[in-house]
């Protein structure tokens, strides 16, 4: 009688977990949330991984990605009393300039998907704690719990978190994949005290692919699921603040924020929709805007039109740099050595270097000729 009391109480709970889970699903959904999942509160091996990872220097000067010790791989240390972490996931793929054509014209700036609309730091965070707040108005039969929101906020391991939790399976270029919605979207987090069940994970559907590897225009994917960010674009134009290598600089052609070639690349995300949020629609004309244009943008204007933007985080001084090189890669014209000839003298001696190694670039040629 004992034991089938307590079997029976075991499937209570189970059952209102599962309505409790089905009810944080139905509300992120209505916050506009493409996907909700449910993960335990630790990162299996990933801790491992990171570790070799970090020991290989791949990380760059990305000194943060060591400083949090194992708070990053363990949620339970980050947020103590954490058991479980609720994962979200919001597509940002938008209807913007197509994204080859860009790249194939040299003369236009390439800027990743990701960053067109505005800052989804801010968007998600937001949404994401407005979640947390409906969880602790309707679950007070749960007594006491809390709920902590995160978004690229913290050293979170949200990849991982994501893949436990049901969203996805990690790509070879390690970012998360999903059959129909390939990889254009971003995670949140809610780390939370309740003792939610796990999602099942996902099983990965890459198989032999190596697209993203072969795509990678400066061969940073150095191996299945192992970046080196060192020879990233998205590290090397976002991430650095000193001198990109000059070995480098020819490789990134005209992208001066991100790089997307790995997801382009991607079989599957044939599959990714649009986006139904309308703040990550392209702002400024910045998915089909020449390099020329925005190399005159002086520090205000940077600064005003790119309010509420991700890109606004790199400063003018790296934006200018990045451009500098882009510039420095595209086809020679009266255009761009004049614009880069009124950036000569800027006095960020990053910006000087930049403009002189691109210049070298189109002058260095009609010397030889007129030799």
């Amino acid at each position: 009688m004992v034991i089938r009391h307590g079997k029976e109480h075991v499937e209570q709970m189970l059952d209102n977990m599962t309505q409790i889970k089905n009810d944080i699903r139905r509300w992120g959904q209505e916050l506009g949330f493409d996907a909700i999942g449910f993960s335990r509160a630790a990162t299996g091996d990933a801790e491992r991984g990171l570790a070799d990872w970090l020991a290989a220097g791949y990380q760059g000067e990305m000194d943060y990605m060591a400083r949090h010790g194992t708070k990053r791989t363990r949620p339970a240390e980050l947020v103590p009393g954490t058991q479980s972490v609720i994962t979200a996931r919001i597509n940002y793929r938008s209807a913007s300039a197509d994204s080859r054509a860009v790249l194939d014209a040299p003369e236009q700036a390439f800027i990743s998907r990701y960053a067109l609309g505005r800052d989804y730091h801010k968007l998600i965070r937001q949404r994401l704690q407005r979640l947390a707040d409906r969880m602790t108005s309707e679950l007070t039969g749960m007594g006491e719990f809390f709920c902590r929101a995160f978004t690229d906020s913290a050293p979170v391991m949200e990849v991982q978190l994501a893949q436990q939790s049901g969203l996805g399976w990690r790509g070879k270029h390690t970012l998360l994949l999903e059959r129909d919605a390939g990889s254009y979207f971003f995670l949140g987090e809610i780390y939370t005290s309740l003792p939610l069940p796990p999602d099942t994970p996902v099983t990965d559907h890459c198989g032999t692919c190596t697209a993203c590897i072969d795509s990678c225009p400066t061969a940073a994917i150095v191996a299945p699921y192992r970046i080196d960010a060192r020879k990233c674009i998205s590290y090397l134009t976002i991430e650095l603040d000193n001198s990109i290598p000059e070995s480098l600089r020819p490789l990134l052609g005209n992208r001066i924020y991100g790089c997307d070639d790995c997801q382009l690349a991607c079989p599957w995300n044939r599959f990714s929709p649009l986006t139904r949020e309308p703040d990550f629609a392209p702002r400024h004309e910045l998915d089909q805007v020449t390099l020329v244009a925005l190399f005159a943008w002086e520090e205000n204007e940077f600064n005003e039109r790119l309010a509420g933007s991700a890109i606004r985080r790199i400063g003018h001084e790296q934006w200018l740099r990045n451009i500098a090189v882009a510039l420095g890669n595209a086809p020679t014209s009266a255009a761009v050595v004049a614009a880069l000839r009124d950036r000569a003298n800027h006095p960020s001696a990053l910006v000087r270097e930049h403009v002189a190694w691109a210049l070298l670039r189109h002058l260095a040629p009609a010397c030889e000729d007129a030799a």
